[in-house]
């Protein structure tokens, strides 16, 4: 976990791993005064807005000095309060002081990679912040993520979530409990729902006067939908990432956004610690949106249709419903409309393959079938299934064309030299046959069936010698 991500994990692990020795300790008008100094100094050097955070420094010292804090008798009260009167001058959610996780005890060391491992196990657990993912009626996918963890661990979760959800005809986002994140997992996933090179959000560090870009990755695990209707479900609880997440959707008017305005926290940052018993955590940056030019921080993101948190999915069912079938209409017109030429190609190759000109016909077959590719109405796998088609239909000399194709297209697939290997021996051509399976079994080791065919055509060849 990094410091300048908007991580509220950061927060939630001062919170729950707080020491109850440290919350013992009695405050004194001596430890409270050094905590808001050090406090004061923290933010002056490290928040993004230098100007604010004096007048946050300046503030807190000021209540300090009119005895606001005298009631206080323990850490957590004492936190609270600094929150809440840092927070009326920022305005800034993710500016927190909290208890700080507690030491190891006396004898013991703290174990970082014990920790990265406990870390590592707990976001596992919780599955990487998918909590569902699934298909419901009429083709619509749904995916609920509670959160954004850091992306190398949680890329294959999340890689296989959205394979499930790799066709269906509408998706539905619930980010209705999505506390945040980091950044690059967000623009992992957006990448498969926006076209490349898609400029998604920016981050300035006052730390380095920088400005990072997020871009639309060029490579992900799976098909890229840019044109698939999204809706996104939002609440009050939506947060920092989770609110970064539906703001990309929203400025580009990319998905519907259904329920509530979201929490507003758009400026990322890190934990520091104050002293023993408290910490605090200071946003470092603050988003910009490519857009608007602006963020979402203190004002969240609204939705387009505003609903109860508890009633948005049943609000965004019928709409997935309609657009999922206007979809799913548009796809098949498309698919249909592609595939003319193909088909045309497919009965002019299969006359001159009839009248025995067979290179000619590759030529138009391959032309056919590379623009079925292109055009990703084909596959390697249904193209596979084509030339079985008419191999089973005693078409031999077409689907010898259709598996080289194939084989041209896919060199590294087993699978390919495999068939064209079935189909050349059905055509008696036996050392075409034995050489592609050899292929097969080079790619794929065990290949048994290729291995017993081939011992089996080199066997018969050599008694067909004596």
């Amino acid at each position: 976990m990094t410091r300048r991500y908007p991580l509220l994990l950061i927060i939630a692990c001062f919170i729950l791993s707080s020491a109850k020795s440290q919350d013992a300790k009695p405050l004194t008008t001596e430890s409270k005064k050094a905590a808001v100094e050090r406090i004061g100094a923290l933010l002056v050097e490290n928040y993004v807005f230098e100007d604010v955070a004096k007048q946050c420094a300046a503030h807190i010292s000021k209540k300090l000095a009119d005895g606001a804090f005298d009631s206080f008798e323990n850490n957590p009260q004492f936190a609270e309060a600094l929150t809440k009167e840092l927070q009326s001058i920022s305005h800034d959610k993710h500016m927190r002081v909290m208890p700080a996780p507690s030491r190891p005890a006396a004898g013991q060391r703290s174990n970082p990679i014990l920790n990265n491992l406990l870390s590592q196990q707990s976001m596992a657990r919780r599955n990487f912040g998918v909590a569902r993912a699934e298909i419901l009626d009429g083709n619509i996918g749904l995916l609920d993520l509670r959160n954004f963890p850091p992306t190398e661990a949680s890329r294959p979760t999340v890689a296989a979530a959205l394979k499930v959800l790799e066709n269906v005809d509408a998706l539905i986002v619930d980010l209705r409990k999505n506390t945040g994140g980091n950044p690059d997992l967000i623009r992992y996933y957006c990448s498969y729902f926006f076209p490349e090179k898609t400029h998604l959000n920016s981050l300035y560090w006052r730390q380095g006067n920088r400005t990072e870009e997020f871009w639309t990755l060029a490579s992900i695990d799976g098909k890229r939908r840019p044109d698939l209707p999204v809706f996104i479900l939002t609440s009050n609880r939506t947060f920092s990432g989770g609110e970064e997440f539906a703001y990309n959707f929203k400025t580009r008017k990319r998905a519907t956004l259904i329920g509530e305005t979201t929490g507003g926290g758009a400026n990322p940052g890190g934990g520091y610690p104050v002293n023993e018993a408290i910490g605090i955590f200071i946003p470092t940056g603050r988003a910009i949106n490519p857009i608007t030019k602006t963020n979402w921080e203190g004002v969240g993101v609204e939705p387009d249709i505003a609903t109860k948190a508890d009633d948005a999915l049943q609000t965004a069912l019928p709409l997935a419903k309609e657009a999922a079938e206007k979809y799913s209409r548009s796809q098949t017109e498309k698919a249909e409309k592609s595939l003319e030429p193909i088909s045309k190609g497919l009965e002019k190759g299969e006359s001159l393959v009839r009248d025995g000109k067979t290179g000619e016909a590759q030529g138009v077959l391959f032309d056919a079938l590379e623009t079925a590719v292109r055009s990703g109405v084909a596959t390697e796998e249904s193209i596979n299934g084509l030339g079985y088609n008419y191999l089973n239909s005693d078409k031999t000399g077409m689907a010898i064309v259709i598996f080289a194709f194939n084989a041209k297209q896919f060199p590294q697939s087993s699978n390919v030299y495999d068939s064209l290997g079935e189909a050349l021996m059905k055509a008696g051509r036996i050392d075409e046959s034995i050489l592609n399976y050899k292929k097969a079994v080079e790619l794929d080791p065990k290949n048994e069936n290729a291995r017993n065919l081939i011992s089996k055509m080199e066997r018969e060849k050599k008694e067909g010698k004596k």
